[in-house]
């Protein structure tokens, strides 16, 4: 089987994890991203199309779908409850098409120039053709190549669904618990996750440090987050570090002096945990994050530990207090991450998917 992933960024490196899991079983797999990555994650083919990244454009990215609100339930959605993406208004029209426009030959030439039409299967991370109006897409499918949408982080929360993808497609994936709400007919997998080049944090010599290592301050609740740790900092002896825009191997290794880990506070951008957190767990630092109650529920015997903005204080003054604790929480976190997350594991679940929507 030959596999070829599509995606407009490399987001949090999920899309590589996939596609190198596969190829861990011997699927001829290439990753090709429309983007390059600022955080350093490793790529197969990048076009390096150009993405206006000032800060105009990423205020305009990450509010045009207005501010994140908080989860409250979940469960599986109805078709009525499915965003789908389109231009907000008539600047963003132009410039969409624009865009489609002066990407035609980067596109073209990739195609040909790296054979991409011999593949079997189109996964699309992300739910986006290498255009808006899926033409490649259309094309792939009438030629008899199977296609899948998988959907990473706030890919149906901000943006929602390209309706003619969504009609093209024949399997919709997501590794976010939340997105079950928001699409009628979509299948949740784990995030791939290697927890070998991941060693436990041996120890350091003086204060515990609390590491908060946000992609999107709104999405994790970090305002939130910032005066508990405050309140903290006046009653114990602590150091916190907060880590923001810097390359994925810095992050790794200041998360290696780490002690204690905060993903999110107040499901604002999910449910729980993504990829930042299978790294903390996997080196063995207790990671703290909020869950609603159905999701607490549905996610088996998880190892996080569980607090919210009123408990937040509470909970980081216990973990803190006791060596114990955090020793368990920590020998759990890898143990869990190895079970559901292991290459092994998410390959088979992916298969079984593959198989009962006859893309095997």
């Amino acid at each position: 089987m030959k596999v070829l992933h599509v995606a407009p960024l490399n987001v949090a490196g999920v899309p590589y994890l996939i596609a190198d899991m596969q190829r861990r079983f011997g699927v001829e797999t290439t990753l090709v991203t429309l983007h390059r990555s600022t955080l350093t994650f490793p790529e197969d083919i990048c076009l390096d199309l150009p993405l206006p990244r000032h800060k105009l454009a990423h205020w305009w990215r990450t509010h045009k779908g207005g501010q994140p609100k908080p989860i409250e339930r979940y469960e599986p959605s109805t078709e009525s409850h499915t965003p789908v993406h389109s231009p907000r208004n008539v600047f963003e029209d132009v410039y969409f098409r624009y865009d489609d426009r002066r990407r035609e030959r980067a596109v073209e030439e990739a195609i040909e120039r790296y054979n991409l039409d011999k593949f079997e299967v189109i996964h699309y991370d992300g739910g986006m053709d290498f255009f808006r109006d899926s033409r490649t897409a259309k094309r792939w499918k009438a030629s008899g190549k199977k296609i899948v949408c998988h959907y990473l982080g706030s890919d149906l929360r901000v943006r929602g669904i390209v309706p003619e993808m969504d009609a093209l497609s024949q399997l919709n994936l997501t590794n976010e618990s939340d997105h079950l709400l928001l699409h009628r007919d979509i299948h949740y997998l784990y995030i791939p996750f290697d927890t070998r080049p991941y060693v436990a944090c041996s120890g350091h010599s003086g204060p515990l440090r609390i590491v908060h290592s946000p992609t999107n301050r709104s999405m994790k609740g970090t305002a939130f987050i910032l005066p508990v740790i405050e309140a903290v900092k006046k009653v114990r002896d602590v150091e916190f570090v907060l880590i923001e825009n810097t390359r994925h191997e810095e992050v790794l290794r200041i998360k290696q002096t780490c002690d204690i880990a905060i993903e999110q506070i107040g499901n604002l951008g999910g449910t729980g945990y993504g990829r930042n957190s299978l790294e903390t767990l996997a080196m063995g630092i207790p990671t703290i994050t909020e869950m609603t109650p159905d999701y607490r529920a549905w996610l088996p015997k998880n190892p996080f530990v569980l607090a919210s903005r009123d408990t937040l204080f509470d909970v980081l003054l216990r973990i803190i207090d006791h060596a114990d604790l955090r020793a368990e929480y920590a020998s759990q976190g890898r143990t869990w991450v190895q079970q559901y997350h292991s290459y092994e594991s998410v390959h088979a679940r992916l298969q079984e998917l593959y198989c009962e929507h006859h893309i095997l």
